[in-house]
């Protein structure tokens, strides 16, 4: 594909890498961040304004909806037809179809990607992008997400790549709380974790957050419990994107008992806890030091 003008509003832990990863790919990459953060090889602008004028192409990552709307409104008004908008923030559902529809509106193409992978996934150019938005759109997002992740899905229509981000992390949510469970009962009943590992690991009980993020020190591949749990994917993140997961289930009225339960224990671990600036496995310290009763 030819060397493209991108506009990337969002220069935080994941949107800095990503953006470096293009600028290294050959394309020209103009930031902005709120907070004048910057990335390697992006030129610094002053507004989303800048960011978005002439742009082939404007990829935002962002906090919330909220943000977004507000973000994508001024930027869509600076771009040109045919142009592509790419969010790839977690965010819910209703935003991101929102936003498709006031690009569309615009003539501009949509896709609504947010990723997985965390930030080591962001630097190394591995993460997994769950798409929304048109056939057309998202053929025309492919190379790019080719240069910044292994794996691109389109999940169909707007909205669709929001929807599966959640479930899927509602998914690694709970099973990351299982996980962090059965070493602290396995603790206390003498078994050797790295024993519990190697049996869980080939068993029934295998799940990425036993296999390849493995909560407990020392055992398995390196993960953030091996750095005293600073965030790969931090708790508050994880505690985000439960709250989006239950928001849907509202609107749709699906029954998620252990998504509500994933939500309040982590909302607990976040707010009234030392959770807060932790990666979303340290719940296995606070398993460790609980009892039955609490």
């Amino acid at each position: 594909m030819k060397n493209l003008t991108i506009g990337f509003i969002g220069l935080g832990n994941m949107g800095a890498p990503m953006a470096a990863n293009l600028a290294k790919a050959g394309h020209k990459l103009r930031g902005y961040d709120v907070a004048g953060t910057t990335a390697e090889g992006v030129e610094a602008v002053a507004d989303i304004e800048a960011a978005a004028k002439g742009a082939d192409v404007v990829i935002t990552m962002l906090p919330n909806g909220s943000i977004l709307r507000q973000v994508a409104a001024q930027a869509i008004a600076h771009m040109a037809q045919g142009a592509l908008f790419i969010d790839c923030s977690t965010v819910d559902v209703e935003s991101a179809r929102n936003t498709s529809q006031a690009a569309e509106n615009a003539g501009i193409l949509a896709v609504d990607a947010p990723v997985s992978g965390g930030i080591g996934g962001a630097s190394g150019g591995t993460l997994t992008f769950m798409a929304g938005g048109t056939e057309a759109a998202f053929a025309k997002a492919k190379p790019l997400f080719d240069i910044m992740g292994q794996k691109a899905v389109h999940c169909g229509d707007a909205g669709a790549g929001q929807a599966a981000k959640i479930c899927n992390n509602m998914i690694l949510g709970a099973t990351m709380i299982a996980t962090c469970e059965a070493f602290a009962l396995a603790d206390k009943l003498g078994l050797d974790r790295e024993r519990m590992f190697d049996v869980v690991s080939t068993s029934s009980g295998y799940s990425w957050s036993m296999n390849a993020y493995c909560p407990a020190p020392g055992v398995g591949p390196k993960s953030p419990a091996d750095n005293g749990y600073t965030p790969g994917f931090a708790a508050e993140l994880m505690l985000k994107d439960l709250g989006l997961s239950q928001q849907a289930a509202e609107v749709v009225d699906a029954d998620t008992p252990m998504g509500a339960l994933a939500l309040e224990l982590y909302k607990r671990f976040v707010d009234e806890e030392d959770g807060k600036g932790r990666d979303f496995s340290a719940m296995l310290p606070r398993f460790e030091k609980r009892s039955r009763n609490g």
